[in-house]
């Protein structure tokens, strides 16, 4: 195994060609300078013919167990298969002395996150997780706001991630079973709680609700998240797949003033579309029209013309793989740690025992 020399390109092992495989991770190992998408694993016949015709020359493995055969032909395995089988993954690709990068969440667990933190500092590798959230577009102009002080002391942060989805799709991530590691307080969860770590720093407590509201779901669809930070800031956190209406999905409270932004980033359905990084027109990637950027104000709401409009920043999902490449070839840093993960892992815990049992958790 090579750990990647001038002008040469990491060679990546990707594991699953799902939704998050093929739609993210692929695309952006592919269009990243100094990474080379070398390997996809699936079984399914379909993904293979798929990964095939989307990346012309990449090899084609149906299990993990044939890819680590080559570890040694390999510099970074990235592991985007269900949830259940990150930790058992991660843990025989460090083992096999292979950097890795886990889709979110990377565990079940705070504990076992921990673990495999621990375990990749014991080999001297890296261990990164994707959040690609934090390079939303609405996410860095809010980050930008709080960095001039725009909204002056943040009282309230409120997230939403919202959606209409009043049929099941089924799968692993709507199923019961525990070890599934299923339901939106995992999967949309992870987003909103890591973001408002990012932003407001640890949390003291936490107070969750979780519903299954749909006929034939089995775990949670529509679920709050209430959090108060050691700072005092207050963040609400929504996500849905029973929202009839969606809210904004920023909502900042300050003591000077407010920022609202209705509508997702656009980096997501531009790839589910085909487009990829730095193949548009002008380099557009990530940008989004005026009429949907966010306003700044107070007193007024935006919808009848409160505030001024606040220019959206690029999105830039780019950015955790040139990250990657960086932290491996240069000894940059690591774009989202494991322990970054088990802290938000905390508070996911801490939120489905609310939940359960009816009480504020205090961490």
């Amino acid at each position: 195994m090579t750990t990647g020399t001038s002008g040469t390109p990491l060679r990546v092992g990707l594991i699953g060609y799902g939704l998050a495989g093929s739609v993210f991770h692929a695309p952006l190992i592919a269009t990243t300078d100094g990474l080379a998408l070398d390997t996809v694993v699936t079984s399914n016949p379909e993904r293979q013919d798929q990964a095939r015709a989307e990346h012309p020359g990449v090899r084609i493995a149906a299990t993990p167990d044939e890819l680590f055969d080559r570890a040694d032909d390999l510099d970074l395995i990235v592991i985007a298969s269900p949830n259940k089988t990150h930790v058992p993954l991660a843990g025989t690709a460090l083992k096999a002395g292979l950097p890795v990068v886990v889709d979110k969440p990377v565990a079940g667990t705070a504990a076992e996150a921990r673990e495999l933190a621990a375990l990749a500092e014991d080999r001297g590798l890296l261990l990164s997780v994707f959040q690609n959230r934090r390079w939303d577009n609405d996410f860095l102009t809010l980050r930008s706001l709080l960095d001039q002080g725009e909204l002056g002391d943040v009282w309230r942060f409120e997230s939403r991630f919202e959606r209409w989805r009043p049929q099941p799709k089924g799968g692993w991530r709507e199923s019961g079973d525990p070890a599934e590691i299923g339901g939106l307080l995992y999967d949309l969860g992870s987003h909103v709680v890591d973001q408002a770590l990012v932003l407001f720093g640890p949390v003291t407590q936490v107070y969750a609700e979780t519903v299954v509201r749909r006929a034939g779901a089995e775990t949670d669809d529509d679920t709050f998240i209430a959090l108060t930070h050691a700072n005092g800031v207050r963040s609400h956190l929504y996500v849905s797949a029973t929202a009839a209406q969606l809210g904004p999905r920023f909502r900042v409270l300050g003591s000077r003033a407010g920022y609202v932004k209705y509508g997702l980033d656009p980096q997501e359905a531009a790839l589910r579309e085909g487009q990829r990084p730095g193949s548009g027109d002008g380099d557009g990637w990530g940008t989004e029209p005026e009429s949907l950027w966010g306003r700044v104000g107070s007193g007024e709401s935006p919808l009848t013309g409160g505030g001024r409009p606040a220019p959206t920043l690029p999105g830039d999902y780019p950015a955790y793989y040139a990250a990657v490449a960086r932290a491996l070839v240069q000894d940059g840093p690591n774009p989202v740690t494991a322990l970054e993960a088990a802290a938000a892992l905390d508070v996911l815990e801490a939120a489905r025992r609310s939940a359960r049992d009816g009480v504020t958790v205090t961490l």
